[in-house]
């Protein structure tokens, strides 16, 4: 079986066109494997120290991006999206308990970032990306896994934790990444196959959204073919955790996809950037699960915030 499946990745590899010179070829790039745990694993993030933190289970690992330093960080119930803020805080996604956490840079619990929007209690909050100009941040709720549900969600919390739906009718919102000149937000939607496009017309506020890009579908040998985790690089690219298909595909600004890498985990499910130089992507997800690198020498896009001072009770900036 993993013969099989290596040689349908390896087809696929080949199969991608329209080469961009300052990306890697598909095939000249690995995924290495940096921390196994036997169990499927999201929500990874890099710290300012550069740290990586990962999400399996209930619990959060931190670990150092060559895996020499792993430990337990946090247990939080369901633990997904993960953000981190110029103080230091996090944000992590537990739709187990429908919430935003906020945690500080122990892994001690100091709150809810967000648990209802628009007075509504949130389902079931899967990721989000942060808005640093205006202190807030955008958040995919995609409700319940049901492949009848096309009903999922955005919404947009503020810098006073007021939360608001911005968008709605997406099938399963997932992924979610904001350019940084802040005028674009692009959403994954899995059960659709997708990544959509926003204008952003001011803070939280969406023009209508068109289709950017429709991504490739899984072929024998894969498991399934729903987006997931998004990151951006500096020259532009969307970097798309592909789930089922063992891949990472990468998209240009145009919306082509010019290259698949290998994801590691079949079930792939999210990407980072992180390492000395940024030019590291590292890639979480299932079977076997594992948290993974991919060396691309081509740097990513820091989502992290600069040091700010202490965190302050009650606030997402």
């Amino acid at each position: 079986m993993r013969i099989a499946l290596l040689a349908v990745a390896a087809l696929a590899l080949a199969a991608v066109s329209a080469p961009a010179d300052d990306l890697p070829p598909s095939d000249a790039v690995e995924a290495v494997e940096v921390v196994r745990t036997g169990d499927y694993s999201e929500g990874v993030v890099v710290d300012h120290e550069g740290n990586l933190y990962f999400s399996h289970g209930r619990v959060i690992t931190k670990t150092t991006p060559d895996g020499s330093e792993v430990s337990t960080w946090a247990e939080t119930g369901e633990p997904n999206g993960h953000k981190i803020l110029a103080d230091g805080t996090h944000l992590v996604c537990d739709p187990g308990r429908h919430v935003v956490l906020r945690l500080d840079a122990g892994g001690r619990e100091l709150g809810t970032a967000a648990g209802e929007s628009d007075g509504q209690p949130l389902e079931a909050p899967n990721d989000l990306t942060l808005d640093p100009p205006n202190g807030g941040f955008y958040l995919t709720d995609p409700g319940a896994w049901d492949p009848n549900n096309y009903e999922g969600k955005v919404h947009y919390v503020d810098a006073d934790g007021r939360a608001r739906v911005i968008a709605t009718g997406l099938g399963y919102p997932n992924g979610i990444v904001l350019r940084p000149d802040g005028n674009e937000l692009l959403v994954g939607e899995s059960f659709r196959n997708r990544i959509m496009a926003y204008p952003v017309l001011g803070p939280g506020r969406l023009g209508e959204g068109r289709v950017f890009v429709e991504l490739p579908e899984k072929v024998p040998g894969q498991s399934d073919n729903q987006p997931d985790g998004l990151a951006l690089d500096t020259l532009g690219n969307l970097y798309v955790a592909h789930y089922g298909m063992g891949q990472v595909q990468v998209i240009s600004p145009s919306g082509e996809v010019i290259r698949r890498y290998p994801g590691g985990n079949l079930t792939t499910s999210n990407v980072a950037f992180a390492g000395p130089d940024m030019d590291q992507l590292f890639v979480t997800g299932g079977e076997p699960g594992a948290l993974y690198r991919i060396d691309l020498g081509v740097r990513g896009l820091t989502i992290l915030p600069p040091r700010s001072g202490k965190p302050r009770e009650g606030s997402t900036r």
